[in-house]
């Protein structure tokens, strides 16, 4: 039998709510510290597909969450009825909120949360990971300011080495997407180097670069790729910044960067600070 979640913790209030699962704040008078518990509900998950994902998130996040960047697991329940897992209590505001509130970044900002976003993704690809979900929304921050990255239900296994394999299976959110995703081929971990790249775009210029009325219109949109910088957003952003986006949303995946690729970018390595204004 699984040891209670009530044994070790105090359920607070609720923070979150997600299609599956609720998450509250909880505490734990043993160590003194917050933490945010995930509550999913087994009776929703009807779809194979979706119970697949109860079993892997947990697993993957075993294997991820020492890095600094990436959402840290501390503790796994599971009853007959629920899922519970105890993770970082993050900041109420994720990145799509800060970007909805501010507009959009400067580039020392935008730099600063970018950095730590591609960190967490390059360790991820390093330990044979791909996320398939990075957008805003997944951007979390902890009390100390800094990036985590959530919501690994749509990860998956790549492996490395002589063990590598190609990923197939549409997922993803319309406007961050990759290109090939949506095509219906098998694809590589660059799928989050082109969503990133998006995150990117999205906070200098406060727009997504790839829009439609309609999730179909976006989608065509993304699948022609067709990378545009209009003056009104992007006229005081460097041209280091405009090289490092065009190498990141490319849409061939072999002139694509890769995550190491991007940390080694010169934009990234000064920080956004030593830009070259256009």
């Amino acid at each position: 039998m699984f040891q209670t979640l009530n044994n070790d913790f105090e359920i607070l209030e609720e923070i979150g709510r997600g299609r599956f699962g609720t998450i509250y704040r909880c505490f734990s008078p043993l160590s003194g510290d917050f933490f945010a518990c995930k509550t999913i509900s087994k009776s929703l998950l009807l779809d194979p597909t979706d119970q697949h994902c109860l079993i892997k998130e947990p697993k993957i996040l075993n294997l991820l969450s020492t890095h600094p960047n990436i959402t840290h697991l501390h503790k796994l329940y599971e009853d007959d009825n629920y899922l519970h897992l105890v993770m970082d209590l993050c900041s109420s505001e994720d990145l799509f909120d800060l970007i909805s509130k501010s507009g959009r970044f400067s580039e020392r900002d935008s730099a600063c949360v970018f950095s730590q976003l591609m960190h967490g993704i390059t360790h991820c690809h390093k330990m044979g990971i791909a996320h398939r979900d990075i957008k805003p929304d997944n951007v979390l921050f902890d009390a100390h300011n800094r990036v985590k990255i959530a919501d690994f239900g749509s990860g998956e296994w790549f492996g490395g080495g002589e063990e590598r394999v190609m990923m197939s299976g549409i997922v993803g959110t319309p406007y961050y997407v990759a290109p090939e995703v949506l095509m219906g081929k098998e694809y590589s971990e660059k799928v989050d180097v082109w969503s990133a790249g998006v995150v990117l775009y999205v906070m200098l210029s406060g727009v997504v670069p790839f829009y439609g009325e309609s999730a179909q219109e976006t989608f065509e949109a993304v699948v022609r790729g067709n990378l545009r910088f209009p003056s009104k957003y992007f006229r005081a952003v460097s041209s280091q910044a405009k090289d490092l986006l065009r190498k990141m949303i490319c849409k061939d995946v072999s002139k694509r960067f890769s995550a190491e690729q991007v940390l080694r970018h010169p934009w990234v390595i000064n920080g956004g600070e030593l830009a070259e204004e256009t």
